[in-house]
């Protein structure tokens, strides 16, 4: 049976080490996994078979936690870029939940975080919000929750509104409503949250003596 004659961790990558059986190289495990080995153990196939699995599972679970470094992630997301990195199907269920239990993934708080930021950032309407959290993979029923509780449409769309407003206040009016109009439509708001709005921002931007319609 195989034994193991050193352990070495990697140069270039000093979260690996580097197994040696009978005095040769062997393969590469995470220092988590290699941890729970010693020099002078045996090793049957079927342990080496069972090193590997633990191995490929903790190298998901760093790339996962990886892409989350960046920014918070939806469960989706992440599911999408393990695929991407030919992380096996099988494995990829036991790595979201280990996210999990260690709270690093929560979808009805990312879609909150989500919907906050873009009421600060970058207002829209609950039609594009809803379209931006489903390709997230957002279920449903959190989508109409979190709508209900943090879009108030009239509000975001005058903030939306008037800084674009600002920009176009030397067109004439009907050039003003058309443009000003289709902008917040892309922005997903509704007809009927958009028509009350255009003239009174346009109001605001006019000099008083250039309000009247033309």
């Amino acid at each position: 049976m195989p034994k193991i004659t050193a352990m070495k961790v990697q140069l270039k990558n000093k979260g690996r080490v580097n197994i040696f059986l009978d005095g040769e190289f062997a393969f590469g495990l995470t220092r988590l996994v290699a941890g729970w080995l010693k020099v002078g153990q045996e090793l049957d196939e079927k342990k080496i078979a069972e090193l590997h699995a633990e191995d490929e599972s903790e190298m998901a679970y760093i790339r996962a936690l990886n892409f989350l470094s960046y920014r918070p992630r939806s469960i989706a997301e992440i599911e999408r870029n393990l695929r991407k990195y030919k992380v096996p199907e099988t494995i990829i269920p036991a790595i979201i939940e280990r996210l999990k239990e260690k709270n690093f993934v929560n979808d009805h708080d990312f879609a909150k975080m989500w919907v906050e930021n873009r009421n600060t950032f970058r207002p829209r309407g609950k039609r594009a919000l809803r379209l931006e959290l489903r390709q997230k993979g957002i279920l449903d029923e959190d989508i109409q929750s979190i709508l209900d509780d943090l879009v108030d449409e009239e509000a975001l769309a005058y903030q939306a509104g008037i800084k674009k407003a600002k920009k176009l206040a030397n067109l004439e009016w009907q050039d003003f409503r058309r443009k000003l109009g289709a902008f917040l439509a892309r922005r997903g708001f509704s007809y009927s949250i958009i028509s009350p709005l255009l003239r009174p921002l346009w109001d605001e931007v006019q000099p008083e003596e250039d309000t009247e319609l033309l």
